[in-house]
C-alpha cells in the first residue's frame, strides 16, 4: 500500500502536538522583561520539546522518502510513536510549570525514552517492509545515535534521583546529538535518484 495517507496524517499530528504545546504559554501579566523570569522553567522546556519533535517529524520524512511501500504493522508502529509524541504537551508542560522537579523530570525522560523505543520499532518495520538490502536499511547502517539515545534518557531517569538539574542535561545533551546533520539518508537519496 502507498505511504502518502500516513506522511499525511503523521504530519498533521506532529503539528497539532506543537500547537498544543505552544498554547500552554501563558503571557505574563507584567509588562517588563523581568515579568518573563518566572517563565523561564516553561519557555525552556518548550524549547527543548520542539526541538525533539522536529527532530522526529525530520526523520520520519527521511525514513519514508526512501521507503516505498507500508504494511498493516507500519501502519500501528506508526500510530505507537504518534502516542508517544502526543504525550510530549503534557509532559513538557507538567515538567515546566513544576520547574523541573524529580518527578516529572523523570516522567518526560520516559516519554522520551518510550517515543526512541517506538521510533526504533516503526524503523524495523520500514526496513522489513522494504527488503533486506533496501536504502533503508543501508542509510541507517549501525545507527549509533539510535543505540546510544534510549541509554541517555535512561540515565536521565535515573538521574532524577540525585539531581533533576543532570537529568535535564542529558535530555539536552541527546538533543544537540540528533541536531548534528546526519547526511547518511538524504545522501543515498541522492544517489539512488542520479542511479
Amino acid at each position: 500500500m502507498g505511504k502518502g495517507r500516513l506522511e499525511a496524517f503523521s504530519d498533521g499530528v506532529i503539528a497539532i502536538i506543537i500547537t498544543i504545546m505552544v498554547l500552554e504559554l501563558k503571557v505574563p501579566h507584567g509588562y517588563t522583561f523581568a515579568s518573563l523570569a518566572p517563565l523561564l522553567p516553561v519557555m525552556l522546556s518548550y524549547v527543548l520539546s520542539f526541538i525533539y519533535v522536529g527532530i522526529y517529524w525530520n526523520n520520519h520524512h527521511h525514513m519514508l522518502a526512501v521507503s516505498r511501500r507500508v504494511s498493516g504493522g507500519v501502519l500501528w508502529a506508526n500510530l505507537h510513536l504518534l502516542f508517544w509524541l502526543s504525550l510530549f504537551p503534557f509532559a513538557t508542560a507538567w515538567m515546566g510549570e513544576n520547574h523541573f522537579a524529580p518527578a516529572p523530570t523523570a516522567a518526560y525522560g520516559g516519554v522520551l525514552l518510550m517515543a526512541a523505543v517506538a521510533y526504533w520499532l516503526l524503523q524495523r518495520a520500514l526496513i522489513h517492509r522494504q527488503g533486506a538490502g533496501s536504502v533503508l536499511e543501508r542509510a541507517i547502517g549501525s545507527d549509533w545515535k539510535g543505540k546510544l539515545s534510549p541509554v541517555i534518557y535512561a540515565l536521565g531517569i535515573v538521574a532524577t534521583c540525585r539531581a533533576a538539574w543532570i537529568a535535564q542535561l542529558l535530555y539536552a545533551s541527546a538533543a544537540v546529538m540528533w541536531l548534528v546533520p546526519d547526511r547518511r539518508i538524504e545522501g543515498l537519496v541522492d544517489e539512488h535518484d542520479a542511479g
